[in-house]
């Protein structure tokens, strides 16, 4: 079945009630009818449920059809999208290991990274996302994962994910891609060649703003491992948040094209306002990287971004004189909403980092909702006029 069917009928087979939707398993362990059964669940001899933190069938089917979504070998599932990077991390590099990543990537990873993985012995060096050329020069001996987002966070620059394959073939790296922006009813990496594929199903995968969660698949060598390391430090998912994104799931094509189709219309009306300097969205002609944008995704996403004139005082004049989109710390919900990256994802960057990732002081991030079209637009264009 095509994957956008499997993310709506894929379900769990753990009762013998038939229901037609799965119900939710709210339990932390799982019984066994005898001691033998007992044992063998625990030496990994069956696929039986032990306990919450290790599986749980509403867990399980929402990996399953993420698994199917994105093209995947297996996958495993987490608390959060950070829990998810953390562990591809912390389950494959050791002390050592070199870490090659775009520069332009979510605040709080970017922390993980510079913050946190020295302290396990883990080196790490940045490449530009507008550099594609500066890749393989970056390589080092002990490099041993190449980490990127595309479209990035938040100034949507696109990398080539073939190009980007072929030199992790080259050099034997495991090429990681956090695809969160695209979604894989938009694009989908292992096509072109990645190893593993991340998500904070918190923004898109949820699309409501509802539940927190994250999840990786891959090859399933590489989610072994990712599972045991999972497993043993406990960032589990819990089984009412993957019951939400699992029946989230079975919508995630149309909604995603009605986010597309209305981001594509508001970047479009917008590109050559006089208040704004600079606007990027993937499906534009006018994007630097709209050539491979087009190759590897099937549609821009619902993230439009652009640059006031005035800079930091004309974004908080933007961001005040907005009436109906909303102010607050996430993304990808049927709710459209503004934010200044420079004041708040990304604040805990340096100047110098800020704009060497193109997050000026004016930058203004829109994750384009499903209201109608129109009113989202004219809401916008009211705020630009107080700028």
């Amino acid at each position: 079945m095509n994957p956008i069917t499997q993310a709506i009928r894929i379900q769990t087979d753990r009762t013998n009630e038939m229901e037609h939707s799965t119900p939710l398993f709210l339990t932390s362990s799982f019984c066994y009818d005898n001691a033998e059964e007992m044992r063998a669940a625990f030496a990994d001899e069956t696929d039986d449920n032990i306990y919450s933190r290790f599986s749980n069938p509403s867990v399980q089917e929402f990996t399953d059809k993420m698994v199917a979504l994105e093209g995947a070998e297996a996958g495993c599932s987490t608390a959060s999208g950070m829990s998810a990077i953390f562990a591809s991390f912390m389950a494959l590099l050791k002390k050592g290991d070199h870490l090659l990543s775009c520069n332009s990537i979510f605040g709080s990873t970017h922390t993980m990274i510079k913050k946190y993985l020295p302290n396990y012995g883990i080196e790490y060096s940045y490449v530009s996302a507008d550099h594609p050329d500066d890749w393989e020069a970056a390589i080092r001996p002990n490099t041993k994962m190449i980490y990127i987002e595309t479209p990035t966070n938040p100034g949507l620059a696109i990398i080539d994910l073939e190009k980007l394959s072929k030199l992790a073939k080259k050099y034997n790296l495991i090429l990681n891609v956090d695809n969160c922006f695209a979604t894989p009813v938009c694009q989908r990496p292992i096509d072109f060649g990645a190893h593993l594929v991340i998500h904070s199903a918190t923004k898109w995968i949820d699309g409501q703003g509802r539940v927190l969660g994250g999840v990786v698949v891959g090859k399933k060598e590489l989610i072994e491992d990712i599972f045991a390391f999972c497993r043993s430090t406990g960032p589990a998912m819990s089984p009412f948040s993957a019951w939400v994104l699992s029946k989230s799931l079975e919508t995630l094509d149309v909604r995603m094209e009605r986010h597309a189709k209305n981001a594509l219309h508001i970047a479009t009306t917008l590109q050559h306002h006089p208040k704004i300097s600079f606007l990027k969205y993937p499906f534009l002609p006018s994007h630097p990287q709209y050539e491979i944008a087009i190759k590897q995704m099937q549609n821009g996403g619902g993230i439009v971004c652009f640059n006031l004139v005035g800079g930091l005082e004309s974004g908080r004049t933007f961001l005040n004189s907005l009436k109906m989109l909303s102010l607050t710390a996430n993304l990808g919900d049927t709710r459209s909403i503004a934010s200044h990256p420079a004041s708040t994802t990304h604040a805990k960057l340096t100047e110098e980092e800020r704009l060497a990732t193109n997050i000026t002081s004016g930058l203004i991030r829109i994750s384009v909702g499903l209201e109608h079209v129109d009113d989202i637009l004219a809401d916008i264009l009211q705020a630009l006029e107080q700028c």
